[in-house]
């Protein structure tokens, strides 16, 4: 992959939009564009926001609380849907154990994976009046957790499967048949129950089971599904171990065509990828500002199947951490990010508004040195204690928790205009 520098230049010249294009489906690139903004936070330089440098210790201070507290044995798992499936003490997956079993290993990564992806893409903001109640056990979920059991149980209804002799899988005829109804039935849906982005949530797995037709390299030719990716995967490890990057960046060129709306270039859909006015225009996608939160979120989430395939996972740092509210809301409501016009917090803005995307870059950021600060508090280092565990630990579930203090709702400081395919 060419590596381009922050002002989008490689060996002194304008990179192709091709070249672009491979350099914003990098990870170097998420981090290289959200320093650019950074910097100029750091001079008081920014539109929307004010960084306050001084308070990033205490909010270190507050997430290590959390993850005393969460993880007191100082065993910390990756952030990942999995961890979602493991709510109120009960594995979901544990109660498909017996018939899990009976498949062999690979298959069982593949369903894993097919379960991952789709609940993933149904992971955006759910709003604060939607609640999902639990077949079976009556408990009741909210937000995140939620939508994680909902889709569990769709799943293995065979919402997202085409044979109903096979339902625990998802597949492209099963996809692209998907309609509003179905899902929001599955959901528990109703003019007292209302989930936000119903729509866009079905419009993009319905584009998923299109993309699944149209690269067989990567989710076979056969009956595609996403749990193909395994066998694709197997063939670039080497000596048994696969590169997180990779994953990545298979993961933004295999389902990159489902995203609405977006900036492209090349002809190529970008995804999660923004323009800021303060980023100079000096060549294709020099303005652009990168962050793939549900293809970081959805790589992360596939690195245990892998794993328990026996494949070993290197470079996981380089990923990054990931933008959305619960990491940037935790920076706000400690202090370190403060709006310079505080009415903004009284209207919703869309993922492309310049406040959205600097206040995502900074989030980034922040996690990294928050990051870099845990790990010299706590005598450890990136591979013993990785971003993702730092998200799980957490980065994450402090930004609940905070925002539980502040706001009634729990929501985020800021509004966001969801259209259920971003956050």
């Amino acid at each position: 992959m060419v590596a381009l520098g922050e002002d989008g230049v490689v060996g002194g010249a304008h990179p192709t939009a091709e070249v672009a294009v491979a350099y914003l489906q990098s990870p170097q690139a998420i981090r290289d564009r959200c320093r650019a903004l950074f910097a100029l936070a750091k001079q008081d330089r920014l539109q929307h926001f004010r960084y306050h440098a001084d308070a990033l210790p205490a909010a270190a201070d507050y997430v290590l609380a959390v993850m005393r507290q969460q993880y007191p044995d100082g065993d910390v798992p990756f952030h990942s849907r999995w961890r979602h499936f493991e709510v109120e003490g009960r594995s979901r997956l544990e109660r498909l154990d017996p018939a899990l079993s009976a498949l062999d290993s690979l298959e069982q990564a593949r369903l894993k994976v097919d379960l991952a992806i789709t609940s993933v893409l149904l992971d955006a903001g759910a709003g604060s009046q939607w609640r999902y109640v639990e077949p079976g056990t009556g408990l009741g979920f909210a937000r995140s957790e939620g939508l994680a059991i909902a889709s569990f149980h769709a799943f293995t209804a065979g919402l997202c499967s085409s044979q109903p002799e096979h339902p625990w899988q998802a597949d492209a005829s099963g996809l692209t048949a998907l309609t509003a109804n179905s899902l929001a039935q599955a959901f528990q849906v109703n003019d007292n129950n209302l989930l936000l982005g119903v729509e866009g949530r079905v419009a993009l797995l319905q584009k998923l089971g299109h993309a699944l037709h149209q690269q067989p390299k990567f989710f076979g030719a056969d009956l595609p599904r996403p749990g193909h990716l395994v066998d694709y995967w197997l063939t670039q490890a080497t000596d048994n171990a696969l590169s997180a990057p990779t994953i990545l960046q298979t993961i933004l060129q295999g389902l990159g065509p489902i995203w609405p709306g977006r900036v492209e270039l090349a002809r190529v859909n970008l995804g999660d990828v923004w323009p800021h006015p303060q980023l100079p225009e000096t060549g294709p996608g020099s303005n652009l500002v990168p962050f793939h939160k549900l293809s970081q979120w959805l790589t992360y989430s596939l690195l245990e199947p892998l794993q328990d395939l026996g494949l070993k996972i290197t470079d996981l740092d380089q990923l990054t951490g990931l933008a959305e509210y619960r990491n940037g809301g935790l920076f706000i409501d400690c202090g370190v990010l403060s709006l310079k016009d505080p009415a903004a917090q009284a209207i919703a803005h869309p993922p492309s508004s310049p406040l959205i995307v600097e206040w995502r870059a900074l989030t980034l950021c922040l996690l990294d040195d928050l990051a870099a600060h845990l790990r010299q508090t706590l005598d450890m280092n990136a591979e013993t204690l990785p971003l993702v565990k730092i998200l799980q630990g957490g980065t994450w579930t402090a930004g609940r928790q905070i925002a539980a203090e502040k706001r009634t709702d729990g929501g985020p400081p800021i509004q966001l205009a969801s259209d259920g395919t971003v956050f």
